[in-house]
Order: structure tokens, then sequence, then C-alpha cells
């Protein structure tokens, strides 16, 4: 099965299917928001949206601390909302409620002491798990409360989540767009970088540097590498995705503006990342 379209649309269903899962719950979970539902967050006073999103990401490692009592929890909250488990991936969940869009519910982790992309079994669980994913663990360790509200039953109805900040989430992109290299990766970075409510990449680079100046080393300064490579040039395939998806969302605007742009700001956020580090 194919993966819809980013859309607009598509990020309010799955919005909506977080807010029903939160419910569901019955309290704040422990898990923590990343992924196509953030960028909005981060970039509250941008003029043009973001694409949006088709699925959830969650990262499980503080809900895994609880043990089998949390899991077991979060695992019957899922199926009270009709989700279903994935046949061949116990870490994707996949909303079972009738409409043309199918929201994926996907638990991801980061645990020092299991190898990377390992499939993870929670205690307590039948058919719950999560994937152990490295760069992910970021925004266990630094995260915001944020409300959300969606229309359930006709009813406004608003819960509290845990979110990624603008830190944890660029270094957790960055560390994806490393070990996968898709467009949607190399546009959230760059969209973010350019629109975010801290004021752009310079900020970007001081807020993360100063929340996780003392691990920009080893694998993640490989990452940071990488990723001002794959923006390197107009031409670069960071810088391409950025525009080729922006002039398909508002085709007024210029793509050789928009890869520049996303040039200068992952130059920018990399060359203040290195020379702070450096210091």
């Amino acid at each position: 099965m194919s993966d819809p379209v980013r859309s607009r649309i598509a990020r309010d269903l799955a919005e909506r299917a977080l807010v029903r899962l939160v419910l569901a719950y019955g309290d704040t979970p422990e898990f923590v928001l990343l992924g196509g539902l953030v960028p909005d967050l981060l970039c509250r006073n941008a003029v043009r949206k973001h694409q949006g999103t088709t699925d959830v990401d969650v990262q499980v490692n503080l809900e895994m601390l609880g043990q089998s009592v949390n899991s077991a929890r979060l695992e019957r909250a899922l199926r009270d909302c009709e989700f279903t488990p994935d046949d061949q991936r116990v870490w994707r969940w996949r909303d079972g409620s009738p409409t043309e869009m199918i929201v994926k519910i996907e638990f991801l982790a980061d645990l020092a002491d299991v190898e990377d992309r390992k499939t993870l079994i929670f205690d307590g669980c039948v058919s719950l798990g999560a994937i152990n994913l490295r760069g992910t663990g970021f925004v266990a360790r630094d995260w915001t409360v944020r409300s959300f509200a969606a229309e359930i039953d006709g009813a406004t109805m608003t819960v509290q989540i845990r979110v990624a900040t603008l830190p944890a989430y660029l270094l957790t992109k960055s560390h994806a767009a490393h070990s996968r290299g898709l467009t949607k990766d190399w546009y959230d970075i760059a969209y973010v970088l350019l629109h975010n409510d801290a004021g752009g990449p310079s900020e970007a680079a001081q807020l993360t540097f100063n929340r996780f100046g003392s691990e920009l080393v080893g694998a993640t300064d490989t990452v940071i590498g990488e990723l001002a490579a794959n923006f390197a040039t107009a031409d670069s395939q960071g810088s391409l995705a950025y525009a080729i998806t922006m002039t398909s969302l508002h085709p007024d605007l210029d793509e050789d503006v928009l890869a520049n742009d996303a040039v200068e700001a992952v130059r920018i956020f990399v060359t203040a990342l290195r020379s702070r580090t450096r210091e």
C-alpha cells in the first residue's frame, strides 16, 4: 500500500487521530511527538504553511520507562480508537476509521544498548512495539507540552502532548535524512530553519548548541556534515527538494530563489554550530 500524498487535509486527519488516541489513553502520555505534525508548531508565524503530513511519529523512550503498565495502557488506547497493527511492523499502526486517507502512527525508540533499526516488543503487550532509530533520542530529552484540539463526535476536545523542541527536532530530522535521504526530510529541515519562530537558522543553531553542544560529535557531527553537503549548492538534492516542494505548493514562488534560500539557511546553521563546537 503506497503512502497518501502529504497535504493539509491529511495533516488535520493525523492531528485528529492523535487527539483521539490521547483521549483514549486518559492522560498526557509519556511519548514525545516528532515528525510532520511538528513544523507547524515550530513555525506558527510562517506566512506560508508547511506541506502537512500523512502520519504521526512518536518517540517512546519515556513511555518504555513505565514498562508494562504504560505500554499495555497505550495498546488498549490504540485498539479502543480502532487502530490496527501492521502485519509486518508492530511499530506501525493504522487508523481503521472510514476515510479515504489512512493515518499511520509509528513508534520510535533510541536505546543505546539495542542495535539500530531493531524492532522492540513492549512488555505486557500483544502487538505493540517500536523500531530503534538512532537520533530520535534527542526528543526524549528536550520537549515541551503543547495543547492540541480536534472535533470529536461534534465537540471540540483538547489534550496535552509532549512535543519536540526546535533543537531536538532539527537534530532528529538530520539523523533521519542521513539514514534514508527522503525528499520530505530535506524539505522539513530547510522549512523549519527558514521559518522557525526563534528567528531563523542562526537562532536555531544557538539554541541547538545551548542544549546539545556536548553531543555534537561523533555520529551527529557526521550527520551535520552530510546535511551541509546536501545543501551545498542550489542543485544539491536537499536544496532542490525544498525548492520543488515549495513551488508545488506555491506556484507563484521562484524555484531558484527558494533553492538558494535553503543553501544559505543550512550554511548559516551548520557554520554556527561548528564554530561554537570548536570554541
